[in-house]
């Protein structure tokens, strides 16, 4: 049987993720440390469990609002409020979703049409790209560049903008670079954003991971532009819930009701015991996250001054936990790169060509694991390169 001619055409044209590729082989190798995945090492925190665990015990099981629990909304809108000066009306400016990736799809479905532009940086995360070629709408790329930090610069995005142009989405802190928009780098590109009327899809996802004093700033914090980005965020990263598969969309009020439309139709609401895990995260895990960011710091100079050291150039990344180191001096291809330090040295990376062309010359490296699995990691890696500087 044909099946070729039932199939959705936008569907066909978007390639499987290349992110799981080298995981699903270390899966099936003996003694390989996988550095590939963007999973937090942590458990989630008991007090956070122990919520879920009550809500079970107390026979909680039933469907949430469409929307999410009321109670969890509003701790989230607080939550924006306290920690990035934002208010939110948790009535009808907050939607809970099944992870940032849904509340990521629902954006992009309910505002682009087709032939509308969507504009991504790159290199970034996988998702963007794909669902914006299923919600109808044209990719438009931005190669933002190591010489820059990879930070999206105001003169690229104005030269990418056409009168098709919709939507911006702004990964930052990024995956996989690490890269952060400081404040000034915001308000140029707001400035950009303002000048053509875009809507903004800022996903904030690593907003509590940014080291060297750095703090996050969202571009909704900045004049004009809150009644124009959609905020997406969630619990996987800050809290090491990634399992709880819980996220949430804040924003303006007519475009969230849109949204939850998509949301009701499709997936109807999020986990009920996930959302009274999350009210705890959010009233008392500010410990926890302050916790594992000190120790995701520690890895990241580890891991950034260990590829330095080694040769292979890595710019220091201010957010999220992934390096972004250069191993053009190889003479790989990163795919070249990936393949054979997983055969020969049993070590998981990702290309950089996962997440965007522009990352070709580049591999992802995740330090979001204990500090042995990395040590031996980095270890394997020099022996890697040795071997190759002496043409084996």
């Amino acid at each position: 049987m044909d099946y070729d001619k039932y199939l959705n055409d936008h569907i066909k044209t978007v390639k499987p993720s290349g992110i799981r590729k080298f995981f699903d082989i270390a899966n099936e190798m003996d003694d390989v440390i996988s550095l590939s995945i963007g999973e937090p090492d942590f458990q989630t925190p008991w007090h956070i469990r122990d919520e879920g665990i009550k809500s079970l015990e107390k026979g909680k099981t039933w469907y949430s609002p469409n929307r999410g629990f009321m109670e969890l909304r509003q701790e989230i809108a607080n939550y924006y409020e306290r920690r990035f000066g934002i208010p939110y009306d948790y009535k009808n400016q907050t939607l809970v979703t099944v992870g940032g990736s849904e509340a990521i799809d629902l954006a992009l479905r309910t505002l682009v049409q087709q032939g509308d532009e969507v504009i991504i940086p790159e290199p970034s995360f996988v998702c963007y790209e794909p669902l914006a070629v299923m919600a109808g709408g044209t990719p438009i790329i931005i190669r933002t560049k190591n010489e820059d930090n990879f930070r999206l610069k105001a003169k690229d995005l104005e030269a990418a903008i056409t009168p098709k142009s919709k939507l911006l989405v702004l990964p930052f802190p990024n995956n996989p670079t690490g890269a952060i928009m400081e404040r000034e780098d915001l308000e140029e590109i707001a400035e950009v954003v303002l000048k053509h009327d875009l809507l903004v899809l800022s996903d904030e996802i690593y907003s509590e991971l940014t080291y060297g004093g750095k703090r996050h700033v969202s571009i909704a914090s900045l004049d004009n532009m809150y009644e124009r980005t959609i905020v997406i965020n969630g619990f996987s990263k800050s809290y090491a819930m990634t399992g709880w598969r819980l996220g949430y969309a804040l924003g303006p009020a007519p475009l969230i009701e849109q949204m939850t439309k998509l949301h009701q139709y499709g997936i109807m609401s999020a986990p009920t015991t996930a959302q009274y895990a999350a009210i705890e995260a959010l009233r008392n895990g500010d410990r926890d996250v302050c916790k594992m960011r000190d120790e995701y710091d520690m890895r990241r100079r580890l891991v950034v001054d260990g590829f330095n050291e080694m040769g292979l150039s890595c710019f220091e990344p201010l957010g999220a936990f992934y390096v972004f180191p250069c191993i053009k001096s190889t003479g790989l291809n990163s795919e070249e790169f990936c393949t054979r330090l997983i055969m020969d040295k049993h070590v998981a990376v990702v290309p950089g060509t996962a997440f965007g062309e522009c990352g070709e010359g580049f591999v992802r490296v995740s330090y979001s694991y204990s500090l042995k699995h990395l040590k031996i990691a980095l270890e394997r890696i020099r022996e890697f390169l040795e071997e190759l500087n002496n043409g084996n």
